[in-house]
């Protein structure tokens, strides 16, 4: 029972200390950003499919579809950002 205690302990220090120096934690993103644009931008294009662009970035297609949402979402709030500015 101690043992398992100690072990809880140190693992909750060491999650706050990843914590603090921004870490992430989970699993890690398939893409980085650069890709993510360009996968996105070969979509709009109209050039390939979501299928396409998925088999060429070695992804599925949920990760195209959610890469697409994401760029929609920042877009959208960029717009309202900016006229919110006049």
């Amino acid at each position: 029972m101690i043992e398992s205690d100690l072990i809880r302990l140190r693992t909750v220090e060491g999650m706050k200390v990843a914590r603090a120096k921004g870490r992430l934690r989970g699993k890690q993103p398939e893409l980085n950003r650069k890709q993510e644009a360009h996968l996105v931008s070969l979509v709009h294009s109209g050039e390939h499919s979501t299928a396409e662009v998925a088999e060429l970035f070695g992804v599925g297609r949920s990760t195209v579809y959610r890469a697409i949402e994401r760029q929609r979402v920042v877009a959208k709030a960029g717009l309202a950002e900016a006229s919110s500015r006049r």
